[in-house]
């Protein structure tokens, strides 16, 4: 009985009753206390020569002090020693690099009678989390949206290639239902992030009065600790939508611990599902994704009898500012310069304008859907926005004659082309066609040589591609050399006239004959 604590409260009752008269007997059947002990304080009250209204008048704490219930704690050196320490060694564990166990070290060699190293950790742990409190921040009703990205990524596999293409996951939660909404883009850039954005608040049916997102660039020029500078794009998108922006303190995750909690649950209710099946485009993927998402939603909260949509719709949902009756349609704007090639610069892609304007200052406007060039105020040119692989985009009508032809560059062309000359020209080229070259250096080679066409007439290009036929010699330099050369007007073998055949070549002395050479 004596190593059982016993409350204050019935002390306080033993002392009451024998102020009344009673004897321990009767004082120990009523409060169930053994007589010894009633004794030991009963004798400590009289010693002390306490009053039944002092001891009413003290507190626990001091009661259990006259009475020598709790002894007064002396610190012991080592203890001092570490306190006194604490904060240095806190200074050293936010330098980078630096470990628990090199602190301990550190600690060690200052004080080699100090603690040992689980009790050490457990006295700088205790000191590193008093040093810096967290408060909970109650969330008021329509307040603030947190959104963010998740770490993780899904993924799109493409039908035709089977690339495997990876999009990113935007979360977004409301501070006091914590009603939660998930999506998939293509990536993190401005307009798929505002895009996301925008989605989120048509998914709440209204605006909170604060979003509070990450640092991420898409949303922030210039990180700061108090405040921080918005890009453009998205502080027009606030103003379009009547709302503010707060960005979280970078690599402050407190800050905004809600979505950040909502990302962890949302890898478990929502992508350990998504990552059973294989999806062909974003349209299917977040189909799925928003039919997990209802289930969240209406999932009971922990504790509670009701789930995040019932708690939005019984709190919030009266209380978010309504939304702007037209979307928000970014259009970025810039001025450009056409290259030489005729084409500007949006985004990492090249977009083509009509030749006449090289060299020449555009307006260059474009949004995630069409990108659209401008002269004077007359739109010149509307492309697709794109966003794969591929760097250039091409409209033939922009192009001049002379670059455009190139283009239309085939097999059965130069073919028809070599044939309205002649078959055996026609056959030429097919088997410059014919080598393993690369097709455009043979495209260049068929145009080489018909082109001759309208420098030497058709009859002597027919006798070039004859004469390089007879050689089996199938490329360009073999016609140019013929022609300048004016082998061409050579017969060939098979067009030489037979012996006796009446040759036109005159008779004199000077033909040494066959008989000379033995």
């Amino acid at each position: 009985m004596s190593n059982k604590t016993i409350e204050m409260f019935k002390i306080r009752q033993v002392l009451r009753l024998y102020a009344d008269g009673r004897g321990s007997k009767f004082i120990s059947k009523t409060t169930g206390i053994a007589r010894n002990t009633i004794k030991k304080y009963l004798l400590q009250f009289v010693e002390l020569r306490l009053t039944i209204e002092g001891v009413e008048a003290m507190s626990d704490r001091q009661l259990a002090t006259a009475l020598l219930l709790e002894k007064p704690k002396i610190e012991s050196n080592r203890t001092l020693e570490l306190e006194q320490l604490l904060p240095d060694l806190a200074t050293r564990l936010k330098k980078r690099g630096v470990t628990k166990q090199m602190v301990y070290a550190y600690y060690v060699s200052q004080c080699s009678n100090g603690f040992k190293h689980s009790a050490f950790l457990e006295r700088l742990n205790a000191y590193m989390g008093m040093s810096k409190p967290s408060m909970r921040v109650p969330h008021k009703v329509g307040d603030k949206l947190f959104i963010d990205f998740t770490g993780k990524k899904l993924q799109v596999v493409d039908k035709q290639s089977g690339e495997v293409q990876e999009v990113e996951v935007f979360v977004a939660i409301l501070g006091c239902s914590q009603l939660t909404y998930v999506t998939a883009v293509p990536s993190q850039k401005k307009e798929d992030f505002i895009l996301a954005c925008e989605r989120a608040l048509h998914f709440y049916g209204g605006v909170p009065e604060v979003i509070v997102p990450d640092n991420l660039k898409s949303a922030v020029k210039k990180a700061s600790r108090y405040e921080a500078e918005l890009n453009d794009s998205f502080a027009a998108f606030a103003a379009h939508y009547n709302t503010y922006v707060f960005p979280a303190r970078a690599y402050k995750p407190k800050d905004k611990a809600l979505v950040e909690g909502a990302v962890k649950i949302i890898y478990t209710s929502i992508f350990t599902k998504i990552d059973e099946k294989v999806y062909t485009s974003l349209e299917a993927l977040n189909g799925d994704i928003f039919f997990y998402l209802a289930a969240h939603n209406n999932t009971l909260l922990t504790g509670c009898d009701y789930s995040r949509l019932q708690q939005f719709e019984q709190l919030e949902k009266n209380v978010l500012k309504p939304l702007n009756k037209y979307p928000y349609d970014p259009m970025i704007t810039k001025m450009a310069t056409v290259g030489k090639t005729g084409y500007v610069t949006a985004e990492y892609r090249y977009y083509s304008v009509p030749y006449k304007f090289i060299g020449k200052k555009v307006k260059l406007m474009y949004n995630r859907t069409k990108v659209e060039a401008y002269n004077d105020h007359e739109i010149i040119a509307v492309h697709v926005r794109q966003y794969g692989k591929e760097k250039y985009i091409q409209n033939e009508d922009h192009l001049a004659s002379w670059h455009r032809y190139p283009i239309e560059w085939n097999p059965e062309k130069f073919i028809a082309d070599a044939a309205s000359i002649d078959a055996s020209v026609a056959e030429y080229i097919k088997k410059v066609l014919s080598r393993s070259e690369y097709p455009e250096k043979n495209y260049r080679a068929c145009q080489g040589i018909i082109n001759y066409k309208k420098r030497v007439g058709d009859i002597r290009l027919i006798n070039a591609c004859k004469r390089a036929d007879s050689f089996n010699v199938y490329n360009f330099g073999i016609i140019e050399r013929i022609l300048k050369s004016k082998a061409d007007s050579i017969p060939l073998d098979d067009e030489l006239p037979a012996p006796g055949g009446g040759s036109n070549m005159p008779l004199h002395d000077n033909i040494r004959g066959e008989d000379y050479y033995q």
